[in-house]
């Protein structure tokens, strides 16, 4: 008899431009296309998404029945990324455990959303990742509202879901200042420092620095603007347990200042 699936690792995945889901130009598409030879071969129960692009002022989580329906929530991008799909099974059992979970650890208000499918920031990384659509998927938002701390908070409380074989991925950008983008093939100074910093706090295991970027960081401000494309990062790294070291598996830049940083999670002193 096989042994239940535990995962040990959790993900932060810098989902960067929309245009990852065509332009074979792009490094990061080529990483998520070879995740599961090169990162994790273990085919996962069910996955949790985190994504930038699913804003509320308290917790929810998607619970679909049948197939998701596929949000494109760009604008202005060619027309072939508007026809792209990604029909996942929707995980309404996954959902329950993670309002279950969080109300557990004090969260005392989650919301269930029984219509939205996935948005771009989990449908496009996933397609490219699992591209037969076959493991049911869970979205979680982001309070943009709340701070780094809370979110990682959220993370530690869904920690447990590892050990029932749920692949937990955050999905948002290492840097993310839309206005800064241009087309310079150098990178602009602010963004690498940010950035650097960044792997710095994760691969040492700074967690409550990560927590405090706002106030740690250089050029927070300008790396985020606003928030919700970091909280991701902090809701992954905390269900990663504490004293976990990061590993970067992937670093590329696109238009000057978006990094493609993409970081694992790996478990430390798991009990048996």
């Amino acid at each position: 008899m096989a042994l239940p699936l535990k995962l040990k690792e959790t993900f932060f995945i810098s989902h960067g431009s929309p245009t990852l889901s065509i332009d074979e130009s792009l490094p990061a598409r080529h990483f998520l296309k070879g995740f599961r030879e090169r990162i994790l071969n273990q085919k996962p129960n069910a996955i949790l998404m985190i994504s930038a692009h699913w804003e509320t002022s308290e917790p929810t989580v998607n619970s679909i029945r049948g197939r998701h329906d596929t949000i494109h929530d760009f604008y202005g991008f060619p027309k072939p990324m508007y026809q792209l799909k990604y029909p996942a099974p929707g995980a309404p059992e996954l959902a329950k455990r993670v309002k279950e979970v969080l109300m557990a650890s004090g969260f005392t208000t989650v919301h269930e959303d029984k219509k939205r499918g996935l948005d771009h920031g989990a449908w496009v990384p996933l397609m490219l990742m699992y591209p037969e659509a076959d493991i049911p998927v869970c979205q979680l938002s982001v309070q943009p509202n709340r701070d780094g701390t809370y979110h990682y908070n959220m993370g530690r409380a869904l920690a447990s879901l590892k050990d029932e074989g749920v692949l937990i991925i955050g999905s948002g950008s290492a840097t993310h200042n839309l206005r800064a983008l241009g087309s310079s093939k150098s990178v602009a100074s602010w963004a690498l420092e940010f950035d650097n910093w960044l792997k710095d706090a994760l691969l040492s295991g700074r967690h409550q620095d990560v927590n405090n970027f706002d106030m740690k960081a250089p050029h927070a401000k300008v790396a985020h603007p606003w928030p919700e494309h970091i909280y991701p990062l902090h809701v992954a790294l905390g269900a990663s347990g504490e004293g976990t070291n990061g590993e970067l598996i992937h670093h590329s830049w696109d238009l000057g200042a978006l990094s493609y940083a993409s970081y694992k999670f790996s478990s430390l002193n798991r009990p048996s």
